[in-house]
């Protein structure tokens, strides 16, 4: 009962002597001059407290940060590296995130925790996609990032999360073709939003986008007069999408110019109905 009261006293003073080291003046030179009187675990117990009782993340990532300085290669090191990625992830800072976690992949390859900084690596891509019009770059670099996570660690905690995000990310980028498409389309640009819709249908056709897409081509064609191709457009909708009220909008739009939904003609719409009744594309 002494020791652990002992034990207690010690690690009470150890973080009370690393919080004098925060406090005031230039935090990166007073602490650089008192942190190598502390070990290893002493420092990586300081930055476990920050992160979980600071709201500035970035003043648990220092203390990591140190350890890597002052103990290369050992195990705290390691430990470190990777709470490096999660403290500055968590503080916004994703690019310092992701060189953290990309270094730990490098050095530590083969360990128990590369799939999580092979996760924290894609979702500092992730979590900064989440408005259509921002660079689609990083939705790419999510994708990728979140497909090593599934494909290298299938049998890993964070799979199932990957895969999630992953058809999240797709969507937002056949959102985006979505967003060009009806800026085309309002504007009379009818050819250049049929071919946004297009990418939707053809390449997008596993998400959420895919309904609005054939009703946009609908009324495209329709603008156009190509009758036919807003004929098909409007029976692989129904097809697949029938109980959608974008087929209901589009049944509307076609029956109001005396026309059916079915196929017609052989444009790319057709060959797209054939592989939907053949059941190569849902």
């Amino acid at each position: 009962m002494a020791g652990a009261k002992t034990s207690a006293s010690v690690m009470a003073a150890v973080l009370a002597g690393l919080l004098l080291t925060g406090c005031g003046g230039d935090r990166d030179r007073a602490q650089r001059q008192n942190l190598d009187q502390y070990d290893a675990a002493e420092i990586y117990r300081r930055g476990e407290y920050e992160l979980e009782n600071s709201r500035e993340p970035e003043d648990a990532v220092f203390y990591f940060s140190e350890i890597e300085r002052l103990y290369p290669y050992s195990e705290w090191a390691k430990r470190a590296l990777i709470m490096q990625a999660f403290g500055n992830h968590k503080a916004g800072n994703y690019e310092e995130a992701r060189a953290a976690a990309q270094r730990f992949l490098d050095t530590y390859p083969g360990d128990e925790d590369a799939a999580y900084a092979q996760y924290l690596l894609a979702l500092s891509y992730y979590d900064q996609i989440d408005d259509v019009g921002r660079d689609q770059g990083l939705t790419f670099q999510a994708l990728q990032g979140l497909r090593t996570v599934i494909e290298r660690y299938p049998d890993s905690e964070y799979a199932r999360s990957a895969i999630l995000k992953f058809d999240l990310a797709f969507d937002h980028l056949a959102a985006k073709e979505m967003e060009i498409g009806r800026y085309y389309l309002k504007r009379g640009h009818y050819t250049a939003a049929i071919n946004r819709f297009r990418v939707v249908v053809e390449e997008f056709q596993t998400t959420t986008q895919t309904p609005e897409a054939l009703l946009r081509l609908v009324e495209a064609y329709l603008a156009l007069g190509l009758t036919d191709e807003a004929q098909t457009a409007g029976a692989i909708l129904g097809y697949n999408f029938q109980s959608s009220p974008f087929y209901e909008d589009a049944f509307r739009q076609l029956r109001g110019r005396g026309l059916s939904p079915e196929v017609r003609g052989n444009s790319w719409l057709g060959n797209v109905y054939r592989q939907t009744v053949e059941g190569r594309w849902l």
